[in-house]
């Protein structure tokens, strides 16, 4: 029987050569039940940290659509994905990485999203304060660096390269740190009032490197949630690091949504 809370990466690994390398006879045997997907960047990033994992996405023919957010507060951001939510044209898989994981249990609802994908992301419960939730593990790192300005809050760019973004070779990463998305102080108020991983099914990508959400933290949603779930030796952007990794996931979820 397989095991509810944790896959082991390599198993993550030969699902996606399976399913993103195989020939056309193999994907036709294999064909999703959900080939569209819709995908949530998180804070201090913007849509193109998806590019990696959209490749491998669109190499398996499935209808990749990348949600650009404000920043700003919540209901801005489930607003924007509930946009792209309905530009769908059949079942869809939604995807959230880090802050977006918020917006992913909101949206979710929407009859449309047939499974959630969480990638190091935060997965409050309904009406549930995640400040306190985080507040219960170890304080990561990252959240140190974070510098504010007339409203708004960056990473320090050491923060940026030692703890969001560990891991990726240090020209990228300081390429990442430049286009990073400011953040508004109103963005982590809000709380969600629904959480769609109650009645739909979810995957998880536990960063097991992670200074940004702690790994501990991720791992208790994960399996709050009952999530299948993998662990990738990643820093927070394993959608960067490890993008074969987490497009097998998403795989993984249209094959059984």
């Amino acid at each position: 029987m397989m095991n509810r809370r944790t896959f082991s990466t390599a198993l993550a690994a030969g699902v996606a050569t399976s399913i993103l390398a195989g020939s056309d006879k193999t994907r036709a045997q294999t064909s999703p039940k959900a080939r569209n997907v819709v995908l949530v960047h998180g804070a201090y990033a913007d849509g193109s940290c998806w590019s990696e994992v959209v490749g491998r996405l669109q190499q398996a023919d499935f209808k990749a659509t990348v949600v650009q957010h404000p920043l700003t507060t919540l209901e801005a951001g489930v607003e924007a994905t509930r946009r792209a939510i309905a530009l769908q044209d059949g079942p869809t898989i939604l995807v959230g990485h880090s802050f977006a994981g918020m917006i992913v249990s909101q949206a979710g609802m929407d009859p449309k999203v047939s499974s959630l994908v969480y990638v190091a992301a935060r997965a409050p419960d309904a009406g549930e304060d995640y400040t306190a939730l985080a507040k219960t593990f170890a304080p990561p790192p990252a959240s140190a660096g974070l510098v504010w300005s007339q409203g708004y809050g960056k990473l320090s760019e050491e923060a940026f390269l030692r703890d969001f973004a560990g891991g990726i070779p240090r020209e990228k990463a300081r390429i990442l740190y430049t286009v990073q998305g400011p953040i508004s102080d109103k963005l982590f108020t809000g709380k969600t009032t629904q959480a769609a991983w109650r009645s739909k099914p979810s995957w998880y990508a536990v960063s097991t490197e992670d200074r940004t959400i702690n790994p501990d933290l991720e791992r208790f949603m994960a399996k709050r949630m009952k999530a299948k779930t993998i662990e990738v030796k990643a820093s927070h952007l394993s959608l960067i690091s490890h993008p074969h990794e987490i497009a097998g996931l998403i795989s993984q979820a249209g094959q059984l949504s």
